[in-house]
Formats: C-alpha cells, structure tokens, sequence
C-alpha cells in the first residue's frame, strides 16, 4: 500500500509564488501609469478651462481694449489666484491679441497655459479664438 501524500511540494509552492508575483508586479505597474496618466489628465483639464476662463474674460472686454489690454500679458500665480482660479504649479497665462488679416474688425486672440508636471517637467496647453467686431 503505497503512502498517502497529501499537498504541495516546496519547489511548487516556489513556481506559484514566483508567477503570482510576476503577475501583480505587471498589475501594478499598470496601476501606477493610470495613476500617474490621471494626473496629467487632470492638470490638462484644468489648464484648459484656465484658458477657456481667460478667453470668456477678453470676450467680455470691450473690442476696442483687446489689445491694449491683453496683448502680450502674463498673468502669474498671483492674478490666476486672483480670479478665483486654483493654479497649478509655477502656472502662467500668457496672452497675445493681434488684428487677424488685415481687417482691423478682426482680432486673432490666443492664450497660452504654461505649468510645470510632477516631475518638474514644462507644460502647455494654448487656445485661440477669432473676435469680431459688429459694426
């Protein structure tokens, strides 16, 4: 009668450590990327409703102040926060408002959302838009 061996034997249990380890080292890589990709995501999405903000703000400036008072303007940390806006890290806004084309009823306005990622590196976002002047 042969002996009645019941379980695993080490060299198994080894095997089955060492796949289910391989297994969540790949699951979790991939949950730090999504991690990590969110971030990013999320300080784009508030770069661009910065922009978005800034543009509403010319549009409701008068046509003839657009230019005298955004082209070539910074604003800094400060003037975002000013606004009610929660600025990403060493976040500017910069501005630039031009005649488009010749027609001078015609503006070409554009914003540039600069920040700074996690990892220090440089950002941005811009958004230009067209504004015309109704006679």
């Amino acid at each position: 009668m042969k002996p009645n061996k019941k379980g695993f034997t080490l060299s198994e249990v080894l095997l089955a450590t060492a796949i289910l380890a391989f297994a969540l080292t790949g699951v979790l890589l991939v949950y730090i990327n999504c991690v990590l990709l969110n971030d990013a995501n999320r300080n784009l999405t508030i770069a661009l409703t910065h922009a978005q903000f800034a543009l509403e703000e010319v549009k409701n400036t008068t046509f003839s102040n657009i230019i005298p008072t955004y082209n070539l303007v910074t604003w800094d940390q400060a003037a975002i926060s000013a606004r009610g806006l929660t600025t990403l890290s060493s976040e500017s806004i910069d501005f630039t408002a031009a005649i488009e084309g010749g027609d001078t009823n015609l503006l070409n306005v554009a914003t540039t959302v600069s920040w700074k990622d996690r990892n220090g590196r440089d950002r941005n976002t811009f958004l230009q838009t067209l504004i015309y002047r109704q006679l």
